[in-house]
């Protein structure tokens, strides 16, 4: 929604790089018993990742580019001590449909690079553990606006962005590898290569066969 909408929010760099971030995290863990602190900032960030890369995506399917730059949103935090909702300076603009990397790469340098990097800073979570976490929403978001009929054993429309290791702009693509796709007892999973911890969380439910760990799956 547009930041003018959203009163209670405050400017998300400002959140990010100040006590905000941590202070938020510090809230949230007291609902998990102050489990271990990565744990619940990997968690954390899902929501907030989520929340982020599926309207984003999902835009860019319809031909809207919304305007992410970290520095012109706005963050509401809820009373759980989760991103709310983020607030955008417009409604964004009109562009052509481009495949999934030239799509991710001025998300991935106009946001997501700064908050993997503050959220390692204030919270100590790994940047391999949040880009995973944040692929997962990318590869879902993708793949549910998918319009072109399946192709082959094994359709995966967003598996470009996890086998180029070059993002549209010659950078280093921090999601390649990030997911893959196994055949296990001749079904197709898709799986992470950087386990979220949540099985360090009590009453958090696991992540099935998407889960990094062979033993965690069947949880």
């Amino acid at each position: 929604m547009l930041s003018s909408d959203l009163p209670d929010a405050v400017p998300l760099a400002d959140f990010l790089a100040g006590d905000g971030l941590s202070e938020t995290l510090d809230r949230y863990a007291q609902t998990h018993g102050g489990a271990d602190r990565r744990a619940v900032a990997s968690f954390w960030s899902l929501y907030y990742f989520s929340a982020l890369t599926i309207p984003y995506v999902v835009a860019r399917r319809a031909e809207t580019t919304l305007p992410i730059d970290l520095d012109a949103m706005t963050i509401a935090i809820g009373e759980d001590g989760l991103p709310r909702a983020f607030g955008l300076p417009h409604e964004g603009d009109w562009s052509e449909g481009k495949d999934l990397v030239e799509v991710i790469t001025p998300l991935v340098d106009a946001h997501l690079s700064r908050a993997v990097a503050l959220l390692k800073e204030k919270s100590g979570i790994a940047p391999k553990l949040a880009w995973n976490n944040a692929a997962v929403y990318i590869d879902y978001a993708f793949n549910v606006t998918e319009r072109s009929p399946p192709e082959g054993d094994d359709p995966w429309p967003s598996r470009p962005l996890f086998d180029c290791p070059l993002l549209a702009n010659g950078h280093r693509n921090p999601f390649h590898g990030c997911l893959r796709h196994e055949t296990d007892e001749g079904a197709v999973h898709c799986r992470r290569k950087i386990c979220c911890l949540r099985y360090k969380l009590p009453g958090i439910p696991g992540c099935g066969e998407l889960c990094a760990l062979p033993e965690l799956r069947k949880q």
